[in-house]
């Protein structure tokens, strides 16, 4: 609190703290925490990860560092018990509390006209699609950035793209939701593999950004490697780099695959895109 005049001026924070409890791993929650915390981008969440919260003692540690962090609550906990505890506490101390499933829960036990089941952690339980997803991204690791092209055809998404336009990382996201995918780089005068040109079962796609953002991206990488880098080279050159995203766009366009601009796109939408684009093929 400072003073302005002869009253006294209070100065709020520009963060707030942000619990998380959960019975099981925590994905859900941090999941909706940072979605809904991106929209009030003036400030910035403390998260507090509270997993696998399944016994009073559990909760006795958690309320302990509520009391001494305040703050929002978010939680999914599948005890009634547990549940109704960390409730009354949020309530006597002041703090907003929501269990972020119940609503959902609502919704399909009147949907369906049947009892939810109460079990922790059943979004984890190791079924085929488990096992798909292990799958993929064992694939789909080995088969990162051109590594690995003899049995590309056996991908369901290849994705071509100059360095830095996020086909690593987005490569990965897709893994994660069960797509095998590889990623091979363009370079300028390395020709692609002739079994890019060859496939014929995967969706082949192209990844694009404004030569500015990719520039910015690859100098900072630079500078992250060796902060006392000079940047006097093509790799930077913004007129080099349209030269690249020119050659990109040619051959995408003389063998009918799909871009997609990333230049303001976070790895989910790319990957949602190309998701859309893969349906859309197989109707």
């Amino acid at each position: 609190m400072g003073r302005y005049g002869d009253k006294p001026v209070t100065i709020k924070p520009n963060y707030f703290h942000l619990h998380l409890i959960s019975d099981s791993t925590g994905e859900t929650l941090l999941n909706v925490g940072r979605a809904a915390a991106a929209q009030y981008g003036d400030y910035t969440p403390i998260e507090h990860m509270h997993p696998l919260i399944r016994t009073e003692r559990q909760l006795d540690r958690t309320l302990i560092e509520l009391e001494n962090s305040p703050g929002i609550v978010l939680y999914t906990i599948v005890s009634k018990d547990l549940s109704d505890r960390l409730e009354r506490f949020c309530r006597e101390q002041g703090l907003p509390c929501i269990s972020v499933l119940a609503p959902i829960f609502d919704v399909f036990r009147t949907y369906l006209n049947v009892a939810q089941t109460y079990r922790v952690g059943a979004q984890h339980d190791l079924d085929a699609g488990y096992f798909k997803r292990i799958e993929a991204l064992n694939f789909t690791m080995a088969h990162d950035d051109g590594q690995q092209t003899d049995d590309i055809d056996e991908s369901e998404v290849i994705l071509l793209g100059i360095s830095r336009t996020s086909k690593t990382p987005t490569s990965i996201y897709l893994a994660n939701r069960g797509v095998r995918t590889s990623n091979v780089p363009i370079v300028p005068g390395v020709p692609l593999p002739q079994s890019v040109y060859e496939a014929t079962r995967p969706l082949i796609v192209g990844l694009v950004a404004s030569p500015e953002r990719i520039a910015q991206i690859r100098e900072n990488r630079i500078l992250a490697l060796d902060p006392g880098k000079t940047f006097d080279n093509d790799y930077v050159d913004r007129q080099s780099i349209a030269q690249e995203l020119a050659h990109m766009r040619r051959l995408c366009s003389d063998h009918g695959w799909p871009m997609i601009d990333v230049t303001r796109r976070s790895i989910e939408e790319t990957a949602a895109a190309i998701i859309a684009l893969q349906r859309a093929r197989k109707q």
